[in-house]
């Protein structure tokens, strides 16, 4: 039996939810990034690349598909998740999300060639995230996929994950840096639902009921352990921020004057 899913099940509020929480990510990981492209420190910028990572990857876009998949229901019929596949799902978000960022912010220069390899990088961490999200899905039934949809989803992620990018880019003030926030966040959230417009159910309701758990049972101890992940880098950015504040300055000039030169 064909039929349709609801990604609104609890209302269209839960998207709100699920875009703010993916800015909070976003946004905190680029100013993370920002830090690592202005320290000559390889350590402290590996360091920061994998605060970054946590932050894009981890809440940017994993915490939020998960919100945005409370909404997602089978009417009348159970919907579980696969654990295993679940957690795989956020390793490979953060690893994937964190060579984005290395191929970007392993230099202090600007380069062209690296920014579009990078942004190339991370859109794909969105997409490998989402996908491998709803591989961990269990219905009665099998889910199908609209290749063109598909291939859509993908393009969004990439292109605005891109752009993200390119706005933290010697930016040193905080209303770029949240406007990056903001792209890369419409980014996950965009790819998120375009991706789920591309669902296709085959349902079958003599099936066997899905084992695995359900959404909400793991989405609780995610968020706190989403919370204790983010007072990490909001730590670090903060007394960064604090600390570094002459130095900083000085390292953006040099880097201005060194792409003159070059």
């Amino acid at each position: 039996m064909h039929m349709d899913h609801d990604d609104f099940a609890m209302g269209h509020w839960l998207v709100v939810l699920a875009y703010l929480t993916s800015v909070v990510g976003c946004a905190l990981g680029l100013a993370c990034t920002l830090q690592a492209r202005t320290t000559d420190n390889a350590r402290t910028r590996l360091t920061w690349l994998g605060l970054a990572a946590l932050s894009i990857g981890g809440v940017g876009i994993w915490v939020m598909h998960f919100i945005a998949m409370l909404g997602f229901s089978t009417p009348g019929l159970p919907v579980r998740y696969d654990i295993t596949r679940t957690a795989l799902s956020a390793i490979l978000s953060v690893v994937a999300v964190f060579c984005g960022l290395l191929v970007f912010g392993v230099r202090n220069r600007f380069a062209w060639k690296r920014l579009l390899l990078g942004g190339l990088l991370t859109g794909l961490a969105v997409n490998v995230m989402h996908y491998t999200g709803m591989w961990a899905v269990e219905i009665k039934g099998t889910i199908g996929y609209d290749p063109t949809l598909v291939v859509l989803s993908v393009v969004i992620a990439v292109v605005a994950a891109t752009a993200a990018l390119w706005f933290t880019v010697g930016l040193d003030k905080l209303l770029p840096r949240l406007a990056a926030g903001l792209v890369m966040a419409a980014a996950v959230t965009g790819m998120h639902y375009t991706g789920m417009a591309a669902v296709r159910l085959h349902l079958d309701p003599a099936a066997p009921d899905p084992s695995g758990a359900e959404v909400f049972s793991f989405l609780f101890p995610v968020f706190v352990l989403a919370a204790l992940a983010m007072a990490v880098p909001i730590c670090a950015v903060l007394m960064a921020s604090s600390s570094s504040e002459s130095p900083r300055h000085t390292t953006v000039a040099r880097e201005v004057v060194s792409e003159k030169q070059g």
